[in-house]
């Protein structure tokens, strides 16, 4: 097993209230990434919606109203310091922000950045939760099919240097991306090594369906991490923003995830706060060489169902022989 040292920190969040602005938001940021460096960290992984309230949750008819939620480039000049602040501590770091792109064209993004602050890979959520119109049944409202649209540029991995552990495989994807399996397998299939992932999800259902247990909420979101990292052979950075954001529960508990799907590190809090582990990416050579080995033991055939097929639908009846 070759062994490839990387140590990544997680940076976890507390609230961002509506009324604070991209100063407080980054200058939390680039407190956590000094804390991070002095860790030893060389990448550190911020969550989803990093530089502002999770604003999906409010209602604008006209989405005009909502322009000052999206960045327009980056590094803009509010963010800029974010950006200084890693060419200063030689660290990469991955943000998660809403785009809106010269064309008009929104999305919910994030990106991996070099120390040098280059932008070496951009993803757009692809897995939107929520609805597109406001509803009258929920409590909070979860807008994101009105403010975004799906990601289109799939779940792209690249090879490229971190720290000491020289070029390593790099993906990434958004909050509700972690529960679909096919996420994680597309990533798997270009040999991901690190998959970075930000989320700001709710501690209560906001459905009013009531088929998640309040309790479950957490336990779903790490098995999903952990399922994922361990059917992919790789580590996994959920990282969340947490606690009571304008009057409403983030559950926080990110976590660093390894290839056996074993946590490696946990937030205590919901608060900011930084994680770190050091991960040998080595250990994604067992997997991916064993019985996650994809060349000798998969069989697309037979799955042609899960790209042909996008609802669910029920299997023919047995009718017994007279």
């Amino acid at each position: 097993m070759t062994f490839r040292r990387l140590t990544v920190a997680a940076a976890q969040m507390g609230p961002l209230q509506k009324a604070e602005g991209r100063d407080v938001a980054v200058a939390r940021m680039i407190a956590l990434m000094e804390k991070a460096a002095r860790r030893g960290a060389e990448v550190v992984v911020y969550p989803e919606l990093a530089l502002t309230t999770f604003f999906p949750r409010w209602h604008h008819e006209n989405l005009a109203d909502a322009d000052h939620w999206y960045e327009h480039a980056l590094p803009s000049n509010e963010t800029a310091p974010l950006f200084d602040a890693a060419r200063r501590l030689n660290i990469g770091f991955h943000l998660g922000y809403a785009e809106k792109t010269p064309d008009g064209r929104r999305f919910n993004t994030a990106v991996y950045v070099h120390p040098n602050g280059q932008v070496v890979l951009k993803y757009r959520k692809v897995h939107l939760p929520g609805h597109a119109e406001y509803d009258p049944v929920r409590k909070v409202q979860h807008l994101e099919k009105r403010y975004f649209e799906p990601g289109d540029l799939g779940f792209p991995v690249v090879r490229a240097p971190i720290g000491a552990a020289g070029p390593v495989n790099i993906g990434m994807m958004i909050c509700n991306d972690r529960r679909w399996p096919e996420s994680w397998r597309v990533l798997g299939l270009q040999q991901v090594e690190l998959v970075m992932l930000g989320y700001n999800t709710p501690s209560l259902n906001m459905e009013n369906r009531g088929f998640e247990a309040h309790h479950l909420r957490v336990a779903h979101s790490h098995l999903s991490i952990q399922a994922g990292c361990y059917q992919n052979a790789c580590f996994g950075v959920g990282v969340a923003k947490a606690g009571t954001e304008d009057g409403h529960e983030l559950f926080g508990h990110s976590i660093i995830v390894n290839p056996q799907g074993e946590i490696m590190a946990q937030a205590t809090s919901w608060d900011d706060e930084v994680i770190v582990a050091e991960c040998d990416l080595g250990m994604c050579e067992l997997g991916r060489n064993t019985i996650f080995n994809f060349a000798r033991h998969r069989r697309p055939e037979h799955y042609t169902r899960i790209t042909a097929q996008t609802g669910s639908e029920a299997p023919p009846a047995w009718t017994p022989t007279v």
